[in-house]
């Protein structure tokens, strides 16, 4: 549950004068005997949960030296496990007690506003976001600011952009031909009967172009898992890329990828134009 204490005037017997703003709720839950009950408590500096040495919300594992100083399990190798504080040594003795009261408090998702309703242990908020489905996704067409959750994403540029000149529509375990020009970077595709968005990229480098295809939508569960299969053919010479995952993203981000890509040497380019054969197959 989320904490909803109401705001007490007076803490240990004098005035409060810390703004309701200020004031970040969180929820503890008792576990002491059968009937245990949840209570909802006030965290007055939220500062306090996080690591003293990086500023980042502090995660499992949690380490301190013999003098009760902490330090998050990043930390702890930067700085040669030797604690900044005292110079004592840090990193192999866990605190189990600061850990404890991290896994008892829950923050209310980030996109509450959007339709989440589910509560997110703390310092976990942005692997959450990366699989509700409720997080906004970017358009991928140039210059276009909409973002919203996948599903209107989709209806959003089947309205908007119906007649973009990049684009092309396709389903599901199809193979279909794939047409673009490198300079134009992106191809944007539009799932018939699921009704998501996937793009095609291009990435001219010294050595040639790398090809990558990703889906605009969550790692949520409801979005599903794709493979796919790319194939480019010149000259009796082919290059075939297969692979088992197409990426999920929320945004295009325009970077040449490391991984997960086809590569189209130069001596294979014939022009600006590439004919591609793609099939994407769900594998839910």
């Amino acid at each position: 549950m989320v904490g909803v204490a109401e705001t007490s005037d007076e803490v240990n017997g004098s005035s409060s004068s810390i703004p309701s703003s200020q004031k970040r709720k969180r929820s503890s839950v008792s576990s002491s005997g059968d009937g245990a009950k949840k209570r909802s408590l006030m965290l007055l500096d939220s500062d306090l949960l996080d690591c003293p040495i990086c500023y980042e919300p502090l995660t499992v594992p949690i380490f301190q030296c013999d003098n009760g100083h902490l330090a998050c399990s990043s930390c702890c190798p930067k700085l040669s496990n030797k604690c900044p504080a005292c110079a004592s040594p840090i990193g192999d003795k866990r605190c189990r007690a600061m850990e404890n009261v991290l896994e008892s408090i829950f923050t209310p998702c980030p996109n509450a506003k959007m339709g989440c309703t589910k509560n997110v242990s703390y310092g976990k908020e942005s692997t959450h976001l990366k699989q509700c489905s409720f997080s906004l996704c970017s358009c991928p067409v140039v210059n276009c600011r909409y973002a919203g959750s996948y599903k209107n994403l989709s209806d959003h540029y089947c309205l908007t952009h119906p007649d973009s000149e990049c684009s092309d529509c396709f389903i599901c375990g199809l193979s279909f031909t794939v047409q673009t020009n490198i300079s134009d970077k992106i191809l944007v595709l539009w799932e018939y009967k699921k009704h998501l968005l996937f793009t095609v990229e291009c990435f001219a480098e010294p050595y040639g172009v790398n090809v990558a295809v990703s889906c605009i939508a969550p790692c949520a569960p409801e979005v599903g898992e794709f493979s796919y299969n790319l194939s480019y053919t010149v000259d009796g010479h082919t290059v075939t890329y297969e692979s088992p995952e197409v990426k999920r993203v929320l945004q295009v981000s325009g970077q040449t990828p490391q991984e997960n890509f086809m590569l189209i040497p130069h001596s294979l380019l014939r022009g600006d134009l590439l004919k591609m054969k793609l099939c994407i197959k769900s594998r839910s």
